[in-house]
């Protein structure tokens, strides 16, 4: 019987080192495979040698001696607080209900060839979704089994999913398919399941997906950029011939944010506050299922807009930013910080912002919700749940919400319906705050009738954060939103923070690119070109070429948003004017 077992996200720093190009490309039929996972691991514990790694799925992905990492208290290998362990995560000392995933860890190997087509999916996918350039997820499954055979009288062991994609909740559902059956029937079970997964489709954004795995279909939608939020389930897409029927995953990435929220409703206002200004925050949970679920609800606050801070849904002092994270010698990062072990309240007690919360209780018809408590009510034992933070929200609390949540509890409606009415506020209130940012950026645009073929294009305008502050009187989130507070002084905080600066970079990048995809249309639509080259140098025809074949990479690369008619013409004025040169110049433009 399992003392403790499950699944669920974590995002920690570690250094699997992928394939060799070579080895990846050799290895053709783990090609699909790679779309989804970038492994499969298995880690056990050996009580003399700490974790040790089993085996690894596909086999040319290397684990190095350094990745494997140290011990744990008690076995007869020391830890090593410099080293990243992704074999040490998988385990911990409590006893809890799930075990969280590897967080996104640092890579630091080369990337398999099908990671060459990350723009691809990229440019599709929402900014929140989209493949991590240097973090791996790791998904893991923890056993915890009586046996009498074993020096301390627990079989344990962990099935760890390693991926650059941050799709949760299929992550899960799949281990919890795979687990029960792999620790019954080990080797052909993980070997099967992986052929199976290289069968699947790419993750196409705005698809849906039949993905068949150990007798079971998943059907799941690929999030798009361009989808509309969406508070039901999607409807099943028509496969009346699938055998079996397949099991329908609402959402790729979403969790039950009532569930997750529930010992914090009322805060929820003052936590998305939090994250929209990228503070440092730790939150104290009973067990890492709880911590990993409640930080990446956090995280999730925001969307639309992509989180661009840190954050470790479970880290341990283990882990090889600990001294970092603790020292007092500098200001906390801007990291969202998941726990279990009440040391963290010592040694971080210097952080702004604490949640501390414990196991799930109901106050009536409500769950028992924190306090809000001053940082110096913070014991270094025996410390209540509540959040302990000096700070004070900018905008009033939304009491109406919780009145419908409140009754939403009474009336015993569905979490799932709780959880869309949540996730809908949240929404619209980022969206609110977030619309006159996006107004204010479009008007810094140069206009279309300004961009002429020949002419370098316009730049786009500064953004003086005076004179939006200024337009908020008239085209403020008051326009959209309820809520009143001190907006002015949220935005002024929120320009001083990371995401602000992940915003505007993004933003200003689309930007620049939507301006050379018009100056390039221009150009194209240009009839005079063969006049406009009888009066010039050939230095000057050549660098017109090179800047045509630059934005015709660019725009091939999906990072200009240019029509494919725009591309040929395009192609045809860069052979039109290499014709028009001397041999020699020809012969180095269009070498054999």
């Amino acid at each position: 019987m399992d003392a403790l077992s499950g699944a669920g996200p974590r995002r920690a720093r570690c250094s699997l080192g992928a394939a060799s190009p070579g080895a990846r490309a050799a290895a053709a039929p783990w090609a699909r495979f790679s779309a989804w996972l970038e492994c499969v691991c298995v880690v056990t514990f050996d009580l003399e040698l700490g974790q040790a790694l089993e085996l690894v799925y596909p086999s040319d992905f290397r684990l190095t001696d350094k990745e494997v990492g140290p011990g744990p208290p008690g076995s007869s290998r020391g830890p090593d607080l410099s080293r990243p362990s992704p074999s040490f995560l998988c385990f911990r000392k409590a006893a809890s209900a799930t075990c969280p995933s590897l967080t996104p860890t640092q890579c630091s190997g080369q990337r398999s060839p099908w990671h060459a087509e990350d723009r691809h999916y990229n440019s599709g996918a929402p900014m929140s979704l989209q493949r991590e350039p240097a973090h791996y997820f790791g998904y893991v499954y923890f056993r915890q089994v009586k046996d009498s055979s074993v020096k301390r009288g627990y079989f344990q062991k962990s099935l760890v999913l390693v991926s650059r994609l941050p799709f949760v909740r299929l992550f899960q559902a799949l281990l919890s398919l795979i687990a029960p059956e792999y620790f019954s029937k080990p080797a052909p079970c993980l070997e099967a399941v992986c052929s199976e997964i290289d069968e699947w489709p790419a993750p196409v954004p705005g698809q849906t997906l039949n993905l068949p795995v150990m007798g079971v279909v998943l059907q799941v939608h690929i999030p798009s950029r361009v989808d509309k939020p969406e508070y039901s389930p999607p409807k099943p897409c028509s496969h009346e011939n699938l055998l079996p029927a397949p099991v329908i995953l609402s959402s790729v990435h979403e969790l039950d944010l009532f569930r997750c929220f529930q010992p914090v409703l009322t805060h929820v206002q003052t936590l998305w506050e939090l994250m929209l200004l990228g503070e440092p925050l730790v939150v104290l949970a009973p067990s890492p299922a709880v911590s990993s679920e409640l930080v990446l609800a956090l995280i999730s606050c925001l969307q639309p807009l992509k989180f661009c801070c840190d954050y470790r849904p479970y880290f341990t002092i283990h882990d090889s930013e600990f001294k970092e994270f603790t020292t007092r010698t500098q200001a906390p990062p801007n990291v969202v910080l998941g726990v279990t072990n009440p040391f963290f309240i010592k040694t971080l007690q210097h952080w702004p912002h604490i949640l501390r919360v414990g196991e799930p209780k109901m106050a009536g018809d409500l769950p028992k919700q924190v306090k809000l408590k001053k940082p110096s009510r913070l014991k270094t034992l025996d410390t209540k749940p509540g959040l302990y933070t000096a700070y004070s929200a900018h905008l009033h609390r939304d009491k109406a919400l919780l009145k419908r949540l409140l009754k939403g509890l009474q009336k015993k409606k569905p979490w799932d319906t709780q959880t869309a009415l949540l996730r809908r506020h949240l929404l619209e209130l980022t969206q609110s705050f977030i619309i006159p940012l996006e107004h204010y950026m479009a008007s810094l645009m140069p206009l279309q009738k300004n961009i002429t073929a020949w002419k370098t294009p316009p730049q786009i305008r500064p953004f003086r954060q005076d004179d939006f502050l200024r337009s908020l009187e008239h085209a403020g989130p008051q326009l959209t939103c309820i809520l009143k507070g001190d907006w002015l002084g949220l935005y002024r905080r929120f320009f001083k923070s990371p995401h602000f600066d992940g915003w505007y970079r993004q933003r200003h990048k689309e930007m620049a690119q939507k301006l050379e995809a018009l100056h390039l249309e221009a150009i194209c639509e240009a009839q005079n070109i063969e006049t406009w080259m009888k009066d010039k140098s050939e230095v000057e025809v050549v660098d017109l070429v090179l800047k045509l074949r630059e934005k015709l990479v660019q725009a091939q690369g999906h990072q200009l948003p240019v029509k494919e008619a725009t591309l040929q013409r395009a192609q045809l004025y860069i052979e039109t004017v290499i014709g028009s040169l001397p041999k020699d110049l020809q012969a180095v433009l269009c070498p054999p």
